[in-house]
């Protein structure tokens, strides 16, 4: 997960201003790394990459009132897979 040293908020995306957003997941550190390197290198360094176990995933969806998730499956083009929480 990235989450922003400025204010605490998740990386998120919103395919649909219908939704309240998918956390962003990666794979591997290097992959957030790479997915801000790539696609926001000028604010890259306000953000910080964070492991969560997956026991934990649900409670944090449902506290922040995530939709679901957005597996980060290529960070440089990117291709993302979105799954819904219910």
């Amino acid at each position: 997960m990235v989450r922003s040293k400025t204010d605490g908020n998740y990386l998120i995306a919103r395919p649909d201003t219908e939704t309240s957003g998918y956390l962003l997941l990666f794979q591997e550190n290097f992959d957030a790394l790479s997915y801000l390197n790539t696609h926001a290198a000028e604010v890259a360094n306000r953000f910080t990459v964070e492991s969560i176990p997956r026991t934990q995933l649900g409670n944090l969806l449902k506290r922040w009132g995530f939709s679901g998730v957005g597996i980060v499956t290529d960070p440089l083009l990117p291709k993302v897979e979105f799954l819904q929480h219910s």
